[in-house]
């Protein structure tokens, strides 16, 4: 009869996994701990000033460690921890129950007898992971012995990438398995004792052989371990070092749970919900299942980095950073996905040279879906853009060890005080994230109060976009049309803001008789309301062109406000006048850097630095008049129009030039994490 083996996929496999796992992680949250550490270790544990280390203890302990890392992760989420453990049957059954508590497994050991373990491909991961910024973990004896005598591989690996080494000793109420290790089993609500010992460096130093430097190694674990031991009963101090108690528990992958939950209890409603969004233009049907996590292309080759824009500002702010990250590394793909349909179709048009951006549409922030998401596209990074926080993604992203970033971000006075009434949430949210780049100083002030760590400097990436794309014939052809027409555009308008607008013209209508307003709403599916404002006017989505005796035409089309900045000499920026709803305004710098003289509304909290930069080359207007009073000075005084546009273009100019390279070098280098 042949021997019963356990297949990796077999059901008894995963009921043993479920059961060692939840056995181990019922006895190990109830025990009550007692950590000793060497106030140097501790700043190694936790990476507080960049720098981590090899963590080395003995076989026997293995069991007990999940605790260590309970207790390292939560001072320092960003934290990665890698244990090397064998490639064998028992090694891969140790490491997937321990693997859905964040504890990466190397697989891999010692070369010994002419067998080759995987010990030289184990050995290459561990420097990669050490050098950025990892934590490995090994049982210098494993995985067969001799019991606490330490083989070479662990003194070596710490001479190659001139790191310490931890030594920890760990025991706790329970018994031990005739084994080999007299490895550790521990029982429920005991009590258990962790000492973490001063770093070695420089085990090989002074001509050390490699079998002193195991001898070196092994009585540093070896000693940390007799003093966990027999500090257990008695509690005592151990060498006058810092000593503290602890009830472990496993950071929760999930930032929120009741979101979780309340998001999957809606899943089962929200694909009519999507139904209702297509009705109404604003999902693509062939494309809805996207938003349930279901892919519409395969996945490429190679690495992929994720990149999220929500909508058509994003999308423009980060198009110059992923395609900057695309021209230094020739074999990544970049995946882009966006919430919006107008969104889609921006990168639709802006990457039709590039093969390597794939687009989808953003799952929305079930868990299932979100899983479906990840587990088709298998990103090794995820960058997030502003204000896209989704508690749910964020910590599916943490389950599987994926590097999250946000970029150009943006935590508003309103989205700060929402996220103040959950401060746990956003912490846990927020501590995801490998690193933060604030668009502001005031942004970077909120998420810093809000818990985030590792913020990088401030820098809003619209300060460094390119100027925006324009067909050169369709504005040749226009002009031409056009001719000496006096020219005033209203950009990116909303609900709210046509109205002022119109009342503006109405008192421009003698002064200014041949006046030509283009109108852009924000939102090019409100063109036929927009036009109806204004008695019918011409709409260039349908292909109409303004005569002479028009004095409105709706531009209700994507991708073509860099043809309209460069039609019209005067700009007002909308989503900004006090009757519009919502409010905040747009970005001001698309067209600064394209000769406009520009006015805006009073609401523009969404841009506050863009328009601190510009400074008085902007004009704020309020109301109806005052609007008509600008575009009236700007008509009679062209002087003055071009001071501003100049003055305006010289601001721009002058901020953050190397932007966009800082943080392509970030992007990439998670890659390597």
């Amino acid at each position: 009869m042949r021997p019963f083996r356990l297949s990796s996929g077999s059901l008894l496999r995963k009921v043993l996994i479920s059961s060692v796992r939840g056995y181990l992680g019922l006895t190990l949250r109830t025990m009550r701990w007692t950590f000793t550490v060497d106030p140097a270790a501790r700043k190694l544990l936790t990476a507080q000033d960049g720098h981590t280390a090899i963590v080395a203890f003995w076989h026997e302990a293995l069991p007990l460690t999940p605790a260590l890392w309970w207790w390292a992760e939560p001072q320092n989420p960003t934290l990665r921890l890698h244990v090397l453990i064998s490639r064998n049957r028992d090694g891969r059954l140790i490491a997937d129950i321990v693997a859905p508590w964040r504890i990466w497994s190397i697989a891999g050991s010692s070369d010994t007898r002419g067998k080759n373990k995987g010990g030289a491909a184990a050995i290459r991961r561990m420097r990669a992971r050490l050098r950025h910024g990892g934590i490995v973990a090994i049982t210098p004896d494993g995985p067969r012995g001799p019991r606490r005598q330490a083989q070479q591989g662990a003194a070596a690996l710490a001479a190659m990438v001139k790191m310490p080494i931890v030594p920890v000793g760990a025991t706790c109420s329970g018994f031990r398995l005739k084994s080999w290790d007299r490895m550790i089993v521990p029982v429920p609500f005991g009590k258990g004792r962790f000492v973490c010992g001063a770093p070695l460096f420089h085990l090989h130093a002074d001509g050390r052989s490699a079998a002193e430097a195991g001898q070196l190694l092994s009585a540093a674990i070896t000693d940390a371990m007799g003093q966990a031991e027999a500090a257990m009963p008695s509690k005592a101090r151990i060498a006058d070092l810092p000593t503290e108690e602890f009830r472990p528990q496993p950071l929760d992958l999930m930032p929120s749970r009741l979101w979780a939950t309340a998001a999957t209890v809606a899943a089962p409603a929200l694909p009519f919900f999507l139904r209702w969004r297509q009705t109404r233009g604003k999902e693509i049907a062939s494309r809805v299942r996207e938003k349930m996590g279901f892919a519409s292309q395969p996945r490429p080759l190679g690495a992929v980095i994720w990149f999220h824009a929500a909508s058509v500002g994003e999308v423009v702010s980060i198009l110059p950073l992923v395609e900057n990250c695309l021209r230094q590394n020739a074999r990544v793909t970049a995946l882009m996905t966006t919430g919006t349909v107008t969104a889609a179709r921006m990168v639709a048009q802006r990457t039709v040279q590039e093969a390597r951006i794939v687009h989808q549409f953003v799952p929305l922030d079930v868990p299932r879906w979100g899983k479906r998401f990840l587990s088709h596209w298998r990103p090794q990074a995820a960058i997030f853009t502003e204000s896209e926080l989704w508690p749910n993604l964020i910590g599916l992203c943490h389950e599987r060890n994926l590097p999250v970033a946000l970029v150009n971000g943006r935590m508003s006075p309103v989205s700060f005080k929402k996220w103040c009434n959950a401060p746990r949430i956003a912490r846990r949210m927020l501590d995801r994230f490998a690193w933060i780049a604030p668009r502001s100083s005031e942004d970077a002030r909120h998420f810093e109060a809000l818990g985030a760590r590792n913020l990088l400097a401030c820098g809003d990436l619209k300060t460094v976009a390119h100027a925006l794309p324009v067909q050169e014939d369709a504005l040749q052809k226009l002009q031409t049309y056009i001719g000496k027409r006096p020219l005033f555009l209203a950009a990116s308008t909303h609900e709210g803001e046509e109205e002022d607008i119109r009342k503006a013209l109405e008192q421009l209508r003698n002064d200014v008789p041949d006046l030509l307003t283009l109108v852009v709403p924000r939102h090019p599916e409100r063109g036929a309301i927009v036009s109806s404002l204004f008695s019918g006017a011409p709409r260039r989505s349908l292909g109409q062109l303004p005569e002479k005796t028009d004095s409105v035409w709706v531009c209700d089309t994507l991708g073509e406000l860099g043809l309209f900045y460069r039609l019209a000499p005067m700009v007002f920026i909308g989503n900004s006048l006090p009757d519009v709803k919502g409010g905040g305004g747009h970005n001001p710098l698309e067209p600064a850097r394209l000769d406009c003289a520009l006015a805006t509304g009073p609401l523009v909290h969404n841009f506050i630095e863009a328009f601190r930069s510009l400074g008085e080359s902007v004009t704020v207007v309020e109301t109806a008049t005052d609007f008509a009073a600008w575009v009236r000075q700007m008509v009679s005084d062209p002087e003055l129009r071009a001071r501003k546009a100049t003055l305006s273009q010289e601001r721009v100019s002058a901020v953050n030039g190397d932007l966009i390279d800082r943080l392509t070098t970030r992007v990439l280098d998670l890659l390597k994490s």
